[in-house]
């Protein structure tokens, strides 16, 4: 009699349920993963025009210039940061009607222009600056004072009255803020 001894198979491990769990680990990881997204400057951008922009008199445009070093240069002069606004407001407004400066504020405009090699907190910390500056002019057009300008004009300006989109629109348009942002230049000074 031959006893056939009883072949024991090779041992597997059951892999059927493997991508199962797999699927569910990759769904557990990109639920509970937070992507870091990119975060840009809030800018609204003008209309598109078709029709060309006016010749633009030197005179109107204040010249910025924000070098490699983030050093600060007004129409080709030194200035610190905390000068600035002081600068633009007497360009803006020019009380005293200087050949040099702006003809009238709804005339100005501001022209920003970076190095490559500046630093982004430098650039944003002067952006800042003159954005300041146009919302300090409001506030006094207005006769009320910043906090109050920024609290009712600028948090929530969807939500205005329409006495106070008027009102808004009136300073916009009295005090426009003409922002001209340039490409940077490559490294320089």
């Amino acid at each position: 009699m031959f006893t056939t001894k009883a072949r024991r198979g090779d041992r597997e491990i059951n892999a059927s349920s493997m991508a199962d769990i797999a699927f569910l680990l990759l769904i557990f990881f990109l639920v509970t993963t937070t992507i870091a997204s990119e975060q840009g400057l809030a800018l609204r951008l003008p209309p598109l025009s078709q029709t060309p922009p006016l010749p633009m008199n030197e005179r109107n445009v204040l010249n910025i210039l924000l070098n490699s070093r983030n050093e600060l240069l007004v129409d080709g002069q030194p200035m610190a940061l905390p000068q600035l606004t002081s600068a633009v407001k007497e360009f803006v407004l020019n009380p005293l009607q200087v050949s040099y400066l702006a003809e009238s504020p709804s005339r100005a405009v501001v022209s920003l222009k970076a190095d490559r090699g500046t630093q982004y907190a430098a650039y944003i910390a002067v952006l800042d600056a003159v954005k300041q500056t146009y919302h300090e002019l409001r506030a006094a057009d207005l006769g009320i004072s910043l906090a109050d300008y920024q609290k009712t004009y600028l948090l929530r300006p969807e939500k205005l009255s329409p006495q106070q989109q008027k009102i808004l629109e009136q300073l916009q348009a009295r005090l426009p803020m003409q922002l001209s942002e340039a490409e940077p230049s490559q490294g320089g000074q």
